[in-house]
C-alpha cells in the first residue's frame, strides 16, 4: 500500500507541472502578484507540515533525541550544499536573472529536486497515511509557483511552449523514481524511516525559510504584507485540517494498543493467583484441619 500512495500522490504531484502553461495565459502582472501569494500558501503548508507531523513523529519514533536533531540539521545543511553546487535553487519570479545559460543546468536540477520530493512522500507514507498526504500537500503548494517559475525561464531561454511544457513533465515524472527507490530500500532496510524523517524536516525548513520566504521579503507594501501573511496561514489551516490529526491518531493507537496488553497481562496474573488455590483446595483443607485438631 505504501507504493501505491506513493506512486499515486507522486503522479498528482506531476500533474503540476501542467499548471505552467496554463497560468502564464495571464498578464504578466497578474501572474506575478498570484505567485507571490501562492508562495506564501506554500511556505504555511511546509511549516505545518514540519511542526505538526515530521517533528513531533520523528521524536516519537526516535530512540535518541540527539541523534534525530542532528539528522534535521544535516537535512537543512545538506540542502544548503545541492542547492549551492548543483544549481537546485527554483525560480519563483517571472523575471530571474541567471549568470550562465540555463536550460540542461535548470533541468538537471529540476530532476533531482522532484526525484527528491518523491522520497520524501513515500518516507511520510511509511509513518502514516496522514502524515503522507501533507506532505503531498506541501510539496504540491510549492511546486505550483516553482513551475511557474521555471517554466518562464525556460521560455525566456529560447525553449518553445510546447518543449518547455514537454521537459516540465518529464523532469516531474523523475519523483514517480524517488518515491520507488525509498520504498525498495524500506524493504531492505528497517526502520528507515526514523533517518528520513528529520531529513525531511530539515530540507522543509530549509526550502520555507531560505527559498520562498525571501521572494515575499522583497515586498514591503502594508496590503501586500498583509495578504501575504493570510496566505500563509490559510496553507497552514489546510495542511492541519486535511491531515492535521495524523500523529494524533497515531498516538491513540499507539496507547490503544498498549492498554489492550496491560489488560492481558493485567487477566493473565489475575488467572495465576485464581486458579492456584483452585488446585491446591484439598491441600487447603488438610492444613485447616490438622489445626483445627490441634
Amino acid at each position: 500500500m505504501i507504493l501505491f500512495y506513493s506512486i499515486l500522490s507522486t503522479l498528482v504531484v506531476s500533474l503540476v507541472a501542467l499548471s505552467g502553461i496554463v497560468l502564464l495565459t495571464l498578464r504578466d502582472k497578474i501572474l506575478q502578484k498570484i505567485v507571490l501569494y501562492l508562495v506564501s500558501f506554500a511556505i504555511g503548508g511546509m511549516l505545518a507540515n514540519v511542526f505538526f507531523h515530521l517533528l513531533p513523529e520523528a521524536y516519537e519514533i526516535s530512540s535518541s533525541i540527539e541523534m534525530t536533531s542532528s539528522l534535521i540539521l544535516v537535512g537543512f545543511l545538506g540542502s544548503f550544499i545541492i542547492e549551492k553546487y548543483i544549481h537546485w535553487h527554483h525560480c519563483h519570479n517571472l523575471h530571474c536573472k541567471h549568470s550562465e545559460p540555463v536550460g540542461i543546468m535548470l533541468l538537471i536540477g529540476d530532476a533531482l529536486h522532484n526525484a527528491t520530493d518523491g522520497m520524501l512522500i513515500a518516507a511520510s507514507y511509511m509513518v502514516s497515511v496522514p502524515v503522507g498526504i501533507a506532505t503531498t500537500i506541501a510539496i504540491m503548494l510549492h511546486e505550483i509557483p516553482q513551475e511557474i517559475g521555471d517554466f518562464a525561464v525556460l521560455i525566456h531561454s529560447g525553449y518553445t511552449r510546447t518543449k518547455a511544457l514537454l521537459w516540465n513533465v518529464l523532469t516531474a515524472l523523475t519523483a514517480v523514481i524517488g518515491a520507488v527507490l525509498v520504498v525498495w530500500l524500506h524493504d531492505h532496510i528497517s526502520n528507515i524511516e526514523i533517518i528520513l524523517l528529520p531529513l525531511i524536516a530539515g530540507n522543509f525548513l530549509y526550502i520555507a525559510g531560505t527559498d520562498l520566504l525571501p521572494t515575499l521579503q522583497k515586498q514591503t507594501k502594508v496590503k501586500s504584507s498583509l495578504l501575504q501573511l493570510v496566505s500563509i496561514v490559510a496553507g497552514i489551516l489546510l495542511v492541519f485540517a486535511v491531515a492535521g490529526g495524523g500523529h494524533d491518531h497515531a498516538g491513540l493507537d499507539h496507547d490503544a494498543h498498549d492498554e489492550e496488553r496491560h489488560d492481558e497481562v493485567h487477566n493473565e496474573h489475575v488467572d495465576e493467583h485464581t486458579l492456584e488455590p483452585v488446585g491446591n483446595t484439598e491441600a487447603n483443607h488438610d492444613i485447616v484441619d490438622e489445626h483445627d485438631t490441634h
